[in-house]
């Protein structure tokens, strides 16, 4: 695996190194080792696979609050994306910054979300799926959502009209995320 950093901190493309022949190709798609390696954690307790029928499908921005903030591996095993993400670590370098790739079947790649990233994609083709491991268990009241198209994610959908869950098109803004977090600081 190659991993390769993207412009926010911590967060990586990570490119298979395939080997191919006749039959197609056989790549290495996790391992410890080169996980530690890269600097990265290397413990996965859950797994998902979310599959979306219609291109224009948008799911995000998601996160987890702490102390259930998960780390997130993003792999397209079918079909196309485009993936962003926006770094909301407030003592990070890239705060309040996004950054986006494209992942599909063809190419294997998968993209490492650091905890504290808010996380969202949208299909670019029909029938598509999206296999994803993170690093903490599913938590309903750690779970937030942020509108997928306030102007202060600075992200550009490719699709209009997105196809959207009723909790994805409602959910707040940014800044209302942001006061609950120092809210939540000045409490503890």
């Amino acid at each position: 695996m190659d991993f390769q950093p993207l412009p926010l901190a911590g967060a990586f493309l990570i490119r298979l190194q395939a080997h191919a022949d006749h039959r197609g190709f056989f790549a290495r798609t996790f391992c410890v080792d080169e996980f530690a390696a890269a600097g990265l954690p290397a413990q996965f307790p859950q797994q998902n696979l979310a599959r979306s029928e219609r291109a224009g499908t948008l799911r995000g921005m998601h996160l987890q609050l702490a102390p259930h903030a998960e780390d997130k591996l993003v792999r397209c095993v079918r079909g196309r994306i485009f993936d962003a993400i926006v770094d909301l670590r407030d003592d990070s370098p890239t705060y309040r910054r996004s950054c986006a790739v494209t992942l599909d079947d063809r190419g294997g790649d998968a993209l490492f979300v650091p905890a504290g990233f808010a996380h969202g994609y949208q299909t670019l083709v029909d029938d598509t799926d999206v296999l994803y491991a993170m690093s903490s268990r599913y938590a309903p009241a750690a779970a937030r959502s942020i509108r997928y198209n306030d102007p202060a994610l600075r992200i550009d959908w490719p699709l209009p009209a997105p196809i959207l869950s009723d909790t994805d098109r409602d959910a707040p803004g940014l800044e209302a995320l942001l006061a609950e977090l120092t809210a939540r600081r000045g409490a503890t």
